[in-house]
């Protein structure tokens, strides 16, 4: 947890939403093992570092393309030297409207007085109440010196305008859930078709998010050995949320994992057969919002071999690193009915998402 600093995850405004450990370890150059080191630094400083490390210098162009400037500062000298002062001065903080700044050991912060994650209003950006904090004496922000220090508290004020403005976080966006719904660019585009060969894995979770909030297709291409088949067909998300269409013990499956919480599956009465199988999945959603339900059908060459309802949608995304995969599930399953990777061992063509 965050204790004993104020607030937590999603406040770029205080110490608790911000402040994290870090653990370095390099046993032929950090001689005292298990030391701490109290210097600040950011997460911009990490390449920096692994640059000075490696001895080599940052590449200033690739492929004929001009970088930019790498931000940042190296924090290598703190490996041999615990006492030496952080070159890392001013560094802004920005999410969703909540704003901090530090420089020179002090802390300016405001929260927007709105919970990030609640939705609805909150009051303009210029009516936010900023408070100040010297963390030489209070590390863990628990005296406001905003009324005490007011030119210091204005001083950082019109400082962190100048670093957000040169970082682009202009303008300020407290939307919440409305910044990725639809507000930014995806891979798919304005697609309503897409589809994938087998050997297609790991690919990013955010072109199956097309599928969110909406009815939709998903048909597979598959040719069914003499033996019979087993395996993933496809799969997105994995543990905490996703889908997986497949074959287990011979017979189509599709089973859509809600926050890893419940988990429907639809399981089709019959082995397939020896040759080619059309496997198709459809899903009617039943609109009026984010995260609804539907009807769900599961075919096998146009007969409908098992259909049922689930009641509720993920709305947004299923994981923050899981991914879109045919033939296989890679990282954790999003099934509760199989283990590992779960290969298929029949043949694949194409597997195709429609959007309707």
């Amino acid at each position: 947890m965050a204790t004993p600093f104020q607030f937590t995850k999603q406040f770029a405004s205080h110490l608790g939403g911000i402040r994290n450990p870090m653990v370095v370890t390099w046993p032929n150059r950090i001689k005292d093992h298990g030391a701490l080191r109290s210097q600040f630094h950011h997460v911009i400083d990490i390449a920096p570092t692994l640059y000075e490390a490696a001895g080599v210098p940052f590449p200033r162009i690739i492929d004929g393309v001009a970088q930019r400037p790498l931000d940042g500062v190296s924090f290598l000298y703190s490996f041999t030297d615990p006492a030496a002062p952080s070159p890392h001065t001013t560094q802004y903080f920005e999410i969703a409207g909540t704003r901090g700044l530090f420089h020179d050991g002090w802390m300016a912060s405001t929260y927007h007085n709105k919970i990030p994650w609640q939705p609805g209003p909150s009051q303009p950006f210029d009516q936010d109440r900023w408070e100040l904090y010297n963390l030489n004496e209070d590390f863990s922000q628990a005296v406001d010196l905003a009324a005490a220090e007011p030119d210091k508290l204005r001083e950082m004020k019109e400082l962190f305008l100048v670093e957000a403005a040169r970082n682009q976080v202009f303008p300020l966006d407290d939307r919440g859930p409305a910044r990725v719904v639809g507000a930014r660019p995806t891979i798919v585009g304005d697609r309503t078709s897409f589809g994938f060969r087998a050997g297609s894995i790991r690919m990013p979770e955010d072109i199956v998010r097309a599928t969110f909030n909406r009815s939709y297709s998903i048909t597979a291409d598959t040719e069914i050995p003499a033996k019979g088949a087993e395996g993933v067909v496809v799969a997105a998300g994995g543990y905490f949320a996703g889908f997986s269409l497949y074959v287990q013990q011979g017979k189509p499956k599709f089973t859509y994992n809600y926050f890893g919480s419940k988990y429907t599956t639809l399981e089709g009465k019959q082995t397939l057969a020896p040759g080619k199988t059309v496997l198709r999945y459809e899903f009617a959603y039943d609109g009026g919002g984010l995260g609804k339900g539907g009807m769900a059908r599961l075919y096998a060459n146009d007969a409908l071999v098992a259909e049922g309802r689930i009641e509720a949608t993920v709305p947004l995304g299923f994981t923050a690193d899981e991914t879109l995969d045919v033939g296989i599930d890679t990282g954790t399953p999003a099934a509760d009915t199989y283990e590992g990777a779960f290969p298929f061992t029949g043949k694949i063509g194409t597997v195709t998402f429609n959007l309707k």
